[in-house]
């Protein structure tokens, strides 16, 4: 009699389905930041939100009569009138003449202002012979130096283009000239262990640390150069964003004033996005904390 040999244990279909699910490795789960988890509305949406509504808010006074048209036009009237300043050319030509005022001043004051900042921070004598004239000078109102302004350089172009290189230079003289003097000490250790003559030091020590503070005296610089703006194109002006505001202001144009405003605004705004590019492309280097 023949004795059959018993078959091989074959695994039960549950153990299969085990055996191939132990095998197989756990799905990874991609870990969020909490702050990203908390932005589920765009960001750009949360920035445009409280403009929105105080238009909307700006509109419902206007419709109910809580605010008179002759205190502050609506919304609606202030777009229209600024389509017909486009129209007729009169708001392009007025800022092409207010932004070459500006980047004229600019120019000018951001040359003296770094200049003078240079010279007193990195010599000694040089602070001793400049700082102690511009802190003082820097306490008098630019504003108040129009009439001296007017007397010096007539009637003209020069004073509007003096107010704003005036207004300009301190900011950006203080902010370059502390940060030059803000230099860690040890960084300058360092250069000069390395061998780093004094040129050097300046040029690859000094100057990329005083870098941060002079983009920030820029900004500064920029937001009262278009504030002396205002007050420079009140000296006898025919031409630019402040004439267009002083003639509806004779004729009590509200709208027409709210749109130069607006305009100036708009226009600060443009320049400081300009610097701010720039600075994010000059300062790579140096890691920011960008909020939470």
């Amino acid at each position: 009699m023949s004795i059959s040999q018993a078959p091989p244990d074959t695994p039960s279909p549950d153990t299969s389905v085990e055996s191939r699910a132990e095998n197989v490795p756990p799905e990874l789960e991609s870990l969020v930041p909490a702050s990203a988890r908390r932005a589920r509305v765009p960001r750009w949406l949360r920035r445009a939100l409280g403009l929105v509504l105080l238009l909307a808010v700006w509109q419902l006074l206007s419709v109910t009569g809580a605010l008179p048209s002759d205190v502050l036009a609506p919304p609606g009237r202030i777009v229209r009138v600024a389509g017909d300043l486009v129209a007729d050319g009169s708001l392009p030509s007025a800022m092409a003449t207010s932004l070459q005022r500006v980047a004229v001043g600019l120019l000018i004051g951001a040359l003296v202002g770094t200049g003078l900042a240079l010279v007193s921070g990195l010599f000694r004598i040089g602070e001793d012979l400049v700082d102690p004239a511009l802190q003082m000078l820097r306490t008098v109102p630019f504003v108040g130096l129009i009439p001296l302004f007017i007397i010096w350089f007539g009637i003209g172009e020069a004073p509007k283009v003096a107010i704003i290189a005036l207004g300009v230079t301190f900011p950006l003289y203080l902010n370059i000239y502390a940060s030059i003097r803000g230099v860690d000490a040890r960084l300058i250790e360092a250069g000069e262990s390395l061998g780093l003559s004094r040129r050097g030091l300046v040029r690859h020590v000094v100057l990329p640390g005083a870098l941060p503070g002079a983009m920030t005296g820029l900004r500064f610089s920029l937001g009262i150069a278009w504030l002396a703006l205002v007050f420079a194109e009140q000296i006898n002006a025919d031409t630019g964003i402040g004439f267009l505001m002083v003639q509806a202001r004779d004729f009590l144009r509200t709208d027409v004033i709210v749109v130069c405003l607006i305009v100036y605004a708009f226009l600060g705004l443009l320049a400081d996005f300009v610097v701010r590019s720039l600075e994010r492309l000059l300062l790579q280097w140096r890691p920011t904390f960008t909020g939470r």
